[in-house]
C-alpha cells in the first residue's frame, strides 16, 4: 500500500492489505482511548498519528470514521477529531440504555442452558484474575466481555449492533474513574455482583434475572 513504511511493523508488518491495517489503527487507538491514555476531549493530531504508526492519512481517516461510529471519537467542523466527552448525565443515560437492552436480551435469552455460559464464566474468570492482580485495564476490558457475552445470548444481531457501542463508550468512562473507584470500592465487590449475575441467568427464572439486574447496576466503576 502507497505510503506505508516499514514503521508499521509496530501495527503488524508493512504487507497488510488495507482493511487489515485499517482495523489495527481501530484497535490500536480504541484501546488507548478505553485505557485512558487518550483523555476525552484530547485533539487527535493526524501528522502525530501517521508519524507515529508510520501510515498515511487514508487508513487513519477510515480509521477515525469507524471509531466516530463506536462513538469513541467526534468530528468538529473545521477543528479536526477529538476523543469523545462524557458528562455525568451522558454517563447516567448510557447506564439506563444499557439497563433496558441487558433485560430485553436476557428476557429474549431464556432458558439458558450451561454451555451457553461457558463464555460469560470464562471472562468472570478473567475479571477475577484482574481484580487479583490489581489490573484495572484488564478488569474493564474482561467486564465489557462479560456483559457482551450475556447479551449475545438473546441471539438478536439489531440489539447487539446497538447495545456494542453502549458498553465501549462506558468502558470510556470506566477508564476516567478508575482511580477513584479503587480508593473507594473493592474491585472483589463488582467480581461478586457478576458472579451473583450469572448465577442468577443460570437459573432461567426471569424475576430472578431482572432482580441481580437491578442489585448489580449500582452504577459505580465496574457495574
Amino acid at each position: 500500500m502507497g505510503g506505508v513504511s516499514d514503521k508499521t511493523t509496530e501495527l503488524g508488518g508493512p504487507d497488510l492489505a488495507p482493511a487489515s491495517l485499517v482495523e489495527l489503527i481501530v484497535g490500536r487507538l480504541r484501546q488507548q482511548i478505553l485505557a485512558g491514555a487518550l483523555a476525552p476531549g484530547e485533539r487527535l493530531i493526524e501528522e502525530q498519528i501517521t508519524s507515529r504508526f508510520g501510515i498515511s492519512r487514508a487508513p487513519l481517516r477510515e480509521a477515525l470514521r469507524l471509531l466516530a461510529q463506536q462513538g469513541l471519537v467526534e468530528h468538529l467542523p473545521r477543528r479536526g477529531t477529538r476523543v469523545t466527552t462524557l458528562s455525568d448525565q451522558d454517563a447516567a443515560e448510557l447506564f439506563e440504555l444499557r439497563d433496558v437492552l441487558e433485560r430485553f436480551a436476557l428476557a429474549k435469552a431464556l432458558p439458558c442452558t450451561p454451555e451457553d455460559l461457558l463464555a460469560a464464566r470464562g471472562h468472570l474468570a478473567s475479571m477475577r484474575h484482574a481484580a487479583d492482580t490489581a489490573d484495572g485495564p484488564a478488569l474493564a476490558e474482561a467486564h465489557r466481555w462479560f456483559h457482551t457475552s450475556l447479551a449475545a445470548l438473546a441471539g438478536h444481531r439489531p440489539m447487539l449492533e446497538a447495545y456494542e457501542p453502549v458498553l465501549l463508550k462506558l468502558q470510556m468512562h470506566m477508564a476516567l474513574n478508575l482511580r477513584r473507584e479503587a480508593e473507594t470500592t473493592a474491585p472483589q465487590d463488582s467480581i461478586r455482583r457478576h458472579t451473583a449475575l450469572l448465577e442468577a441467568v443460570g437459573s432461567n427464572d426471569k424475576d430472578v434475572v431482572f432482580a441481580a439486574l437491578s442489585n448489580h447496576g449500582a452504577q459505580r466503576y465496574l457495574h
